[in-house]
């Protein structure tokens, strides 16, 4: 449903709008830019990163993850 107005925006809320609108596109895109970095990031395999074991050790045997649940 529109409303009608009697007189035209004023030219102050025109500028308003529009640097409302600029501050939001810049937020977003700055958003977008850090979720799309952290998703390339996260397909990488860093080199630094230890290999986790599957099995855990008690009183010297091995247990399977699996049974221990």
């Amino acid at each position: 449903m529109t409303v009608e107005r009697s007189r035209p925006r004023s030219i102050w809320r025109r500028i308003e709008r529009w640097a409302v609108g600029l501050v939001m596109a810049v937020i977003a895109f700055a958003l977008e830019k850090m979720v799309l970095r952290s998703i390339r990031k996260a397909g990488k395999p860093e080199a630094t990163t230890e290999e986790l074991h599957t099995t855990l050790t008690s009183k010297g045997g091995e247990v399977d993850l699996t049974d221990a649940r």
